[in-house]
């Protein structure tokens, strides 16, 4: 049964899961209680899930609500070996319905009542109603950041946080004592991956006092060209075929990967974070 809320036009359906904790590529594990995200972002790689979890709606217009998240992780707990989990991977565990529906805050709560350790990124300043559960804990709060502009991120990411409101929340987990982080990613083929542009985002995160930078290139992921080359052609059609080339041409895309990340090791080195570069020297 989908239920469509009047002003978002968002469909929402209550689905039950078998498992919610689940082992990962990324962390020991992830935890995901949502399926599908309001975010909307364009290039989002999360976009795969439509292959097992088909819908009739565009990523973006329907999440699936895990309305047995809690349940089924405690019954896991029983038996799982405390690790490092990541929330979330397929989906933003602080999107909007989790205001009201409050199983991302739930779980957290249960997996640092049983010793793991959580690993959280989010676009979303909810995520700032949790830190009553997160404090003293060992909890790593991180936000993406894509490009300092948000005329870009409202184009790109049109239902998450603002730009500013994301450098807030890693700023306050800083100051709250928590340890932080920042994935600056996917930086925007030609849009926000520039010189100054990347300078503006590690000099932002210096400010914020994160402890940890990721960074990363735009993926060709199963069903992300579809979005991005629409998205492209509508606002920015000069730059379609250059995307296509980054993307799909394999030197091309070699020779920009290395520059990209030649540029951003070279700009956080100038600016002292080249140790809060995550994989990097």
């Amino acid at each position: 049964m989908a239920d469509v809320d009047s002003k978002t036009k968002l469909v929402v359906r209550e689905v039950a899961c078998k498992t919610i904790l689940n082992r990962s590529s990324i962390d020991d594990y992830s935890l995901n209680c949502y399926t599908g995200c309001s975010h909307g972002c364009a290039y989002c790689y999360a976009r795969y899930m439509q292959r097992f979890h088909p819908h009739e709606e565009p990523w973006g217009a329907f999440v699936d609500v895990k309305t047995n998240a809690v349940e089924a992780l405690d019954r896991q707990l029983r038996s799982a070996r405390p690790g490092e989990v990541f929330v979330s991977s397929a989906c933003d565990g602080w999107q909007p319905i989790e205001k009201e529906r409050r199983l991302t805050r739930a779980c957290c709560q249960r997996l640092l009542d049983c010793g793991f350790r959580l690993n959280v990124l989010t676009k979303n300043s909810l995520v700032l109603r949790d830190f009553d559960i997160f404090d003293g804990r060992p909890v790593r709060v991180g936000v993406t950041v894509t490009t300092p502009s948000d005329t870009l991120r409202a184009l790109w990411e049109p239902k998450a946080d603002s730009v500013e409101n994301r450098w807030d929340v890693v700023r306050r987990a800083h100051q709250s004592g928590l340890e932080t982080s920042v994935m600056l990613g996917p930086l925007l083929p030609f849009l926000s991956d520039d010189q100054r542009s990347i300078e503006v985002l590690l000099e932002r995160a210096g400010d914020a006092g994160v402890d940890v930078i990721w960074f990363d290139a735009l993926n060709p992921r199963p069903k992300v060209w579809e979005s991005v080359h629409a998205l492209l052609q509508h606002q920015f059609p000069d730059l379609a075929e250059r995307y296509r080339s980054v993307l799909f041409a394999p030197v091309v895309r070699k020779a920009y990967c290395e520059g990209l990340h030649n540029r951003v090791v070279r700009i956080a080195r100038r600016l002292g974070l080249g140790q809060r570069l995550a994989g990097c020297d």
